[in-house]
């Protein structure tokens, strides 16, 4: 891959814009330079916004549905034309092995253009007839108008998969948009710029503002009085700050955010099933996903079994570079985040924890030693209201815990600010329902973790969101439903 620096894309355009400020891209696996990228501040940001408004005024606005379809279906085509340079670029930037990514990551990319594109081709609209007092009548019906110009800022985990979660509904509703990607992963975003050219779509619809987020590109973007709603994924304390932005204009905002996820194992559980589970929903992705696991409830006849064998799947994880396709965990995002994930193994120590594997940094040898490595690790013994089980640490971690009722464990369970997944394991169907509608949060699975439609609402509760993703919920945001009321 080029070590070229990473421009912004405005208009159509690749450009260094007039900051004349780089920062470097860090490849977490061994600490060496990607490359630089340049830093948007807000001449940079004014000009994606101006391109993004007068396209949506433009050639955008002026498209049909089905042509705008058709456009992102290129999009999706030329993802995956293209595949294994999307796939390099996420691998450089995040660590994730490439045996992952192939499989998630750069698929998923795609397929959110195609999948959004049938979500409003398919939309359908309301009519309703109605009395009036000459006895004529009147007929009202709604229509989707675009909401205009759209921040996304996304994040580092999943960089593409979750930036185009984001676009490709925002598009396909006939948006604009100006992103802002995670400092720590701008190369899929910078990539996509090219795919979109190549596919078609108008100057200004698509737009990257490269950079950080207090007085760089991210407040630029979200204090904007041009920019009419922003989407946001991410750490509640930022999306907090966003919120505040987003006041001045009455901007709406999506956000999805963080999360102190439950899973719940009752000892009529698939054991198997319950283990494999919960090693995924812990450990994949280097524990980095918002929608992983890390409180784990065990009803206690089952307690010490289930200790040990996760203890025995963690043990036999292959903590190793992206390109070895028999690794099942790489590094995490960077050297600033080992450092704030390791002072959390440190504080549980502190506290009393019983660590029943991990805890440190695994054996690297070589440029490896640069990296941002992590053990998979996993705790017992500690109270609930300590701080390793109410503050989330984003790290491939659990601590488990026992339980002996049912409603000891939904009132341990929803004891969170959090409020976004949970697991539940048993093979009682009446208590997956009982126990699952009783979870304060917005997703729920039953014997499984991280199966879903894409049809289906995505997002969280309390303090871990605003808003719903995902099929005809995303148009609720990206579009502003008006009435049309005809006498007749």
């Amino acid at each position: 891959m080029s070590k070229d620096p990473i421009l912004h894309f405005i208009n159509g355009e690749y450009t260094a814009g007039t900051s004349g400020k780089v920062f470097q891209n860090i490849n977490p696996v061994d600490g060496s330079v990607i490359c630089d990228v340049y830093e948007g501040l807000k001449p940079e940001v004014d000009a994606a916004v101006s391109a993004a408004k007068n396209a949506l005024k433009g050639t955008w606005g002026s498209m049909t549905t089905d042509e705008r379809v058709q456009i992102l279906y290129k999009v999706a085509d030329g993802i995956n034309a293209r595949f294994d340079e999307f796939l390099e670029a996420e691998c450089k930037d995040t660590g994730k092995p490439k045996s992952l990514a192939r499989h998630i990551d750069i698929p998923r990319g795609a397929a959110n253009f195609k999948i959004f594109a049938d979500v409003i081709k398919n939309e359908p609209t309301e009519a309703f007839s109605m009395a009036t007092p000459d006895g004529k009548g009147a007929l009202n019906y709604t229509i989707r108008s675009p909401k205009g110009v759209i921040a996304v800022i996304s994040p580092w985990n999943l960089p593409l998969l979750l930036m185009t979660w984001k676009v490709g509904p925002a598009l396909a509703c006939g948006n604009t948009v100006v992103v802002k990607p995670s400092e720590e992963t701008p190369l899929t975003t910078s990539l996509l710029g090219e795919v979109m050219n190549e596919a078609g779509v108008p100057a200004g619809v698509f737009n990257v503002v490269n950079g950080f987020g207090p007085e760089s590109a991210g407040a630029y973007l979200t204090e904007h009085a041009d920019v009419d709603a922003i989407t946001f994924t991410g750490e509640t304390r930022t999306g907090t700050a966003i919120m505040k932005a987003a006041a001045e204009g009455m901007r709406d905002v999506s956000m999805e955010m963080g999360g102190k996820n439950p899973a719940i194992i009752f000892a009529d559980c698939d054991l198997d099933k319950a283990v494999e589970g919960v090693m995924r929903s812990v450990f994949i992705n280097c524990g980095q996903v918002c929608l992983g696991t890390e409180r784990v409830y065990v009803q206690r006849e089952i307690f010490d079994e289930f200790v040990g064998r996760l203890k025995q799947g963690a043990e036999g994880l292959n903590v190793s570079h992206p390109d070895d396709e028999k690794a099942n965990m790489g590094p995490l995002i960077s050297m600033d985040h080992q450092k704030k994930v390791l002072g959390y193994y440190a504080l549980a120590k502190k506290l009393g924890a019983n660590v029943i594997t991990g805890g440190g940094v695994p054996e690297k040898t070589g440029d490896y030693k640069n990296g941002a490595w992590v053990e998979p690790t996993i705790w017992t013994g500690l109270d609930d209201d300590s701080a390793i089980m109410r503050e989330e640490i984003f790290g491939p971690c659990c601590h488990i815990s026992p339980f002996d009722t049912e409603e000891e464990v939904i009132e341990r369970a929803n004891d969170t600010v959090y409020g976004l997944a949970c697991s539940i394991w048993t093979e009682n169907l009446s208590k997956a329902h009982r126990v699952g509608g009783q979870i304060d949060c917005g997703l729920t699975w039953i014997n499984s973790w991280f199966l879903r439609d894409l049809r289906t609402a995505f997002g969280g509760s309390k303090q871990s969101g605003i808003g719903r993703e995902g099929g005809v919920h995303s148009l609720e945001f990206y579009t502003e439903l008006r009435n049309i009321c005809v006498k007749l």
